[in-house]
């Protein structure tokens, strides 16, 4: 008796191992470089999301500005990031971008998004000045993401790239 819960057992885990390990999406590396615009004053926060078609918050990528008192300024992202995230943020990455420089970053990205109508959304904001709530989407199309999208705020262009 003793010997067939045993084997029971070692079945469920095996299953439950199987169906983990099968139902997890491939994910692929990208390369994102953030050329800002030349502006006079203080460093943009940018924000990097992945949002669905509904433009609904998926998962934050990349927060570019670690001054959490300033996230409050940006108003469409940080109920999403004070409510469901702030502890599951692929990145943030030290200071903010002042005028006219640029940031380079990695994330990951779950191939299943591919395709079905998810987008990147870049969010930035300026102590005392604009926010602009997408100021850059993309489009998450296989053929989309190899190339270069010029922002309308303080973004000047983003080129995303493929890594191996």
């Amino acid at each position: 008796m003793k010997f067939s819960k045993y084997i029971l057992l070692v079945i469920c885990f095996s299953f439950l191992a199987f169906t983990t390990v099968k139902n997890t999406e491939p994910s692929s590396k990208y390369k994102c470089m953030v050329q800002l615009k030349n502006y006079q004053g203080e460093g943009a926060y940018v924000i990097v999301s992945l949002v669905d078609k509904n433009n609904k918050y998926v998962k934050t990528l990349q927060i570019l500005g670690d001054d959490e008192k300033w996230y409050p300024d940006i108003r469409s992202w940080w109920p999403f990031f004070e409510n469901t995230e702030n502890t599951n943020v692929d990145a943030i990455t030290g200071a903010t971008i002042a005028g006219g420089e640029r940031s380079v970053f990695a994330f990951q990205l779950n191939e299943g998004y591919l395709n079905q109508g998810y987008k990147l959304r870049f969010e930035t904001s300026v102590e005392n000045q604009n926010y602009y709530e997408k100021d850059l989407e993309i489009l998450l199309d296989s053929k989309n993401l190899q190339n270069k999208f010029e922002g309308i705020g303080y973004i000047r262009y983003v080129r995303i790239m493929p890594t191996k």
